[in-house]
């Protein structure tokens, strides 16, 4: 007898051990979402608004989806490598996008090279939160109004600088939307994120930035910046008493920003769900909520449709200020 023919009895058990361990490889994919841990991908580096608001939520996620929710900072080309990056992801949703507006409805119009669309390449969520963007200077500025300021770069032509977060981010084009409505000449220093830009404009290296609240309130409560103005169309009720840029001379000027959470388009549509419906009980908590407001950021909480009608809209918006600006990246 051929003894590499198994006995039928042999045969058997092997048998029952491959259907024994073809199990798992069947159930794993009836196992509730989600199964193992979920990448939260930022595209800008550690320390700005982006990075605060995926850790604000991160740790919650975590609890509501019973899985732990890790912070990915991947920063560069004004958050197009992390965009990217969550495109080309598997759709399963374990990896997601801390979405910042720069990087869905401004980079699009900004970047004619991009080797993905975002319009495709990723699936709304929910718009987490608006954002109120305050325009702050290094204290040994001598200026403590919007009036002062442009009068101070005025007479400082070429030499005054603004921060930002990256070449294209709402900080650079609301620089350069001040240079074009008060006629001024602020050189722009563009930096891998907010926290670069933010440690440079404490120490001085930089004259001012207009950035995300969250990231600019509690330095400025410190004493380290002196806030002017929120560039909004209101006053902020983390600091009612700082007047909006448009109040303070500089009629129409309004520049406001948001985050969101998004998805590798073709994402089952009950992940979507589960995980939208996750960030809604979220940002209902009190603290979430008087936390975000706190800092100047407003909890929103859209429907995925609802959100990718207003992606729509802003895009539009952003790409007619890129134009009347004259922004470009080099």
């Amino acid at each position: 007898m051929n003894s590499h023919v198994p006995h039928p009895t042999r045969r058997r058990a092997l048998a029952a051990i491959a259907a024994l361990t073809a199990v798992p490889r069947f159930a794993l994919a009836d196992e509730p979402y989600p199964s193992k841990p979920i990448r939260l991908i930022v595209g800008y580096a550690p320390g700005g608004s982006a990075d605060f608001t995926a850790r604000l939520f991160a740790e919650r996620m975590g609890a509501e989806l019973g899985q732990q929710v890790i912070v990915d900072n991947r920063p560069g080309a004004g958050g197009n490598i992390g965009s990217e990056f969550v495109a080309r992801a598997p759709h399963d949703g374990y990896t997601l996008l801390l979405a910042a507006a720069a990087q869905i409805v401004i980079n699009p119009s900004l970047y004619k090279n991009m080797t993905f669309d975002v319009a495709t390449g990723l699936a709304p969520i929910t718009q987490l939160q608006v954002e109120h963007n305050l325009m702050v200077v290094n204290p040994k500025i001598p200026v403590k109004t919007v009036a002062e300021f442009i009068a101070y770069a005025k007479a400082h032509p070429d030499t005054v600088t603004f921060a930002s977060p990256g070449i294209g981010s709402p900080a650079h084009l609301a620089g350069e939307l001040m240079n074009k409505m008060a006629g001024l000449t602020m050189q722009h220093i563009p930096y891998k994120g907010s926290g670069p830009a933010l440690n440079d404009l404490i120490s001085g290296q930089v004259t001012m930035a207009i950035d995300n609240m969250p990231a600019l309130l509690p330095q400025a409560r410190a004493g380290k910046l002196r806030a002017l103005a929120v560039a909004s169309d209101r006053r902020a009720a983390a600091a009612p008493h700082i007047p909006t840029v448009s109040e303070s001379g500089l009629k129409g000027y309004v520049v406001m920003a948001w985050k969101g959470l998004m998805a590798p388009a073709g994402t089952p549509q009950p992940v979507i769900t589960k995980l939208h419906d996750t960030m809604i009980k979220i940002l209902a908590v009190p603290e979430v909520r008087e936390r975000m407001i706190s800092l100047g950021a407003e909890p929103v909480g859209s429907t995925p449709s609802q959100f990718a009608s207003m992606i729509r809209k802003e895009t539009s918006e952003w790409a007619a200020v890129i134009k009347s600006t004259g922004a470009t990246v080099e």
